[in-house]
């Protein structure tokens, strides 16, 4: 593939417009309040026989940050391939943006994009090239996909590699290419498929603030994720999906509401864990090391019994703080074959 010219380069700063001109909405604009996803009795069933859906009914707003959370082979990876088109349903209705997608797929699927969990791009082009060509798909004019290019790049700190062939940059880069892949087109509905898969912890933040920033420009974002925490971080509303069902839906605030008990860490000032896990036996302790301990204490009942309970026993507690991953704590009670009850 022939390369760019050198003089499309451009100085190096940051366009004007900033990411609300690089999210600009596209000229087949979706009024305002509508659902930017709205699925109604999805159902598929396999050649081998088995069920991935059972009647999955799910609506995204327009401007959401949606999570769409579930253990391997609940259902997730169906969906979105029924959504893009990749996947033939059994039955029921999918729209985006009001276009059924059986009924007029070319147009709903020029309001998504995504980025899918496994990186699917030449390794040998240059990531320009990769951005660029991306939007020849969709039928934006080459110069339009450039300056557009750029004004993506840049926020994704990508502007310094644009000349660079894909494969020397790093697995975190190599993620922020596909997002810069997927922005090129400008579309409303953007689906993330696992985005932080094996990226470390500070750059795992920083695109966390990127896609807060997605969201404010007026993107809506599906995203599915193993990293319960980011699912807590990011979204505003949460559908957890266990053997092809929905078991859980609404904002994340009303999900975590359905623990009825929360783990709670005591930092002693002494290694007594073991001591104070004898004492607290009501609590189903928990001994992380010998000078931690963790407890769960029941709704309505208060932590500081324990406290005073270990204090007159001269066991003094240092700190107490609840346990982080309350998202991940619900998950794991809903689809752990218990009934789905937390």
């Amino acid at each position: 593939m022939a390369e760019f010219s050198t003089s499309l380069e451009k100085p190096d700063s940051r366009p004007a417009g900033g990411l609300a001109a690089a999210m600009g909405r596209p000229a087949a604009q979706a009024p305002t309040g509508r659902a930017a996803l709205s699925i109604r009795n999805l159902t598929k069933t396999y050649a081998s026989g088995t069920q991935a859906l059972k009647g999955v009914s799910l609506d995204i707003a327009e401007g959401d940050f949606f999570a769409l959370l579930g253990p391997n082979g609940a259902g997730k990876t169906t969906v979105i391939g029924i959504v893009m088109g990749l996947v033939t349903k059994t039955a029921g209705t999918v729209s985006v943006f009001g276009h059924d997608i059986d009924r007029d797929h070319a147009r709903a699927r020029k309001f998504i994009g995504v980025v899918p969990q496994e990186l699917n791009f030449n390794i040998f082009e240059k990531v320009m090239d990769i951005v660029v060509n991306q939007g020849g798909y969709y039928g934006i004019p080459r110069k339009v996909a450039i300056e557009r290019a750029e004004e993506i790049l840049h926020p994704l700190g990508l502007w310094e590699k644009r000349w660079e062939v894909s494969r020397t940059l790093s697995g975190g880069m190599k993620r922020r290419l596909m997002i810069a892949r997927a922005l090129v087109h400008r579309p409303q509905f953007l689906i993330l498929d696992e985005p932080t898969a094996g990226v470390d912890v500070e750059l795992r933040r920083g695109m966390w603030d990127y896609l807060r920033s997605l969201r404010e420009s007026g993107t809506t974002i599906l995203l599915t994720t193993h990293y319960l925490e980011e699912a807590e971080q990011l979204c505003k509303h949460a559908a957890i999906i266990n053997h092809g069902e929905i078991i859980a839906s609404g904002t994340i605030k009303d999900i975590l509401a359905r623990l009825k008990s929360e783990r709670v860490t005591l930092d002693l000032a002494a290694p007594a864990a073991q001591q104070a896990a004898a004492l607290l036996a009501g609590y189903r302790p928990v001994v992380v090391d010998p000078s931690t301990v963790e407890v769960e204490v029941d709704e309505g009942r208060g932590i500081g019994p324990a406290v005073v309970t270990l204090q007159d026993n001269d066991i003094p507690v240092q700190m107490v703080r609840p346990k982080s991953g309350r998202l991940e704590e619900v998950f794991l009670r809903l689809t752990s074959g218990n009934g789905g009850a937390p």
